[in-house]
């Protein structure tokens, strides 16, 4: 977060930040309680990884209480081909937009005798409506040509049948966009073998962190890609995979790009695109012209040596205006 703040400065972007510290080792719902307060007092946040503690029963999700108390109800990752980073396939240039605040993470898990779970995965039709709207509407706006609906309506008839129906009713809203779905695990295989077939994607929220990750790996790995909680009132800006990054603590050796690029879309979002602009061009030209490469990226850069690089371009940049 250190080297967003910093770049900021250097890009005099007008934006002020207040921190709150939010993370597993502490349960305390005051905690948490802050945070959401924070978000709603200024409307936009900035957001590290929160480790879940996945093996301690009960424990519900810092991250998913944050999406569900503002009800952040679209996750959109921008997965896109970057030059000069290696990857297996070329030219993608895929929108992931996720379902965020139902689904299998409405956390309604009990045992009813030992040994027997019971998980409910929570469809609704309002909710579904919303999404695929957010989905058409952003494809239109973005001048994109087509939404594919993700699903698994073959086996889950009730509920990715009615998201599946929703979106094919919202579809006819929106002739001019080409629209199709594919069953979830289709999905999968097709994006390792041809992802430059798709271009907006909506499903909903177990699907979503699975499709986006795949996503993310496909341009170069989790240090690269932000992703953005959109709501009616609030707004949060974090890494696209969510990765905690714990094995890599401390060592000045993880990639700061996707975070910066977090606040390039937390800029885009309060309307200051020059200054998004300004930052996201240097990010590039760091990766792409001069290869300041971390070891995520086959390179032996430091964390500070990429910040320091894009720090450079921004002030050379900033000189023009």
């Amino acid at each position: 977060m250190g080297h967003v703040k910093h770049v900021f400065k250097v890009a005099d972007v007008p934006v002020d930040f207040e921190d709150i510290y939010l993370d597993s080792a502490h349960d305390a719902d005051t905690d948490l309680a802050h945070a959401v307060l924070a978000v709603k007092r200024n409307r936009v946040a900035l957001k590290g990884n929160v480790e879940t503690k996945h093996l301690k029963p009960g424990f519900v999700s810092h991250n998913l209480l944050l999406r569900v108390s503002l009800d952040l109800f679209a996750n959109v990752i921008h997965c896109r081909s970057i030059p000069g980073v290696s990857t297996r396939h070329g030219d993608v240039d895929i929108v992931v937009i996720r379902e965020n605040t139902e689904g299998e993470y409405k956390s309604l898990e009990h045992e009813n005798v030992p040994g027997v779970v019971e998980s409910l995965k929570v469809i609704t039709r309002e909710s579904s409506k919303r999404i695929a709207r957010y989905a058409f509407e952003y494809a239109r706006q973005q001048g994109r040509k087509k939404v594919t609906a993700v699903h698994k309506a073959n086996i889950m008839k009730l509920s990715d049948g009615m998201f599946l129906d929703t979106c094919r009713q919202m579809a006819a809203e929106y002739p001019e966009l080409k629209f199709e779905d594919m069953i979830v695990d289709n999905t999968c295989m097709q994006l390792v073998s041809r992802p430059q077939q798709f271009d907006v994607m909506v499903m909903p929220n177990l699907y979503g962190n699975i499709v986006s990750n795949i996503g993310c790996s496909l341009v170069g790995g989790p240090g690269l890609t932000a992703g953005s909680n959109i709501g009616s009132d609030f707004a949060i800006f974090e890494m696209g995979t969510r990765n905690t990054g714990k094995s890599i603590a401390g060592e000045n050796i993880a990639n700061p790009s996707a975070m910066l690029m977090a606040g390039v879309e937390l800029c885009r979002y309060l309307g200051l695109a020059r200054h998004a602009d300004v930052i996201e061009k240097s990010i590039w030209r760091t990766i792409s012209e001069d290869k300041v490469h971390t070891p995520d990226l086959g390179g032996t850069a430091t964390t500070s040596d990429v910040v320091h690089s894009i720090t450079q371009k921004v002030q050379n940049e900033m000189r023009k205006w």
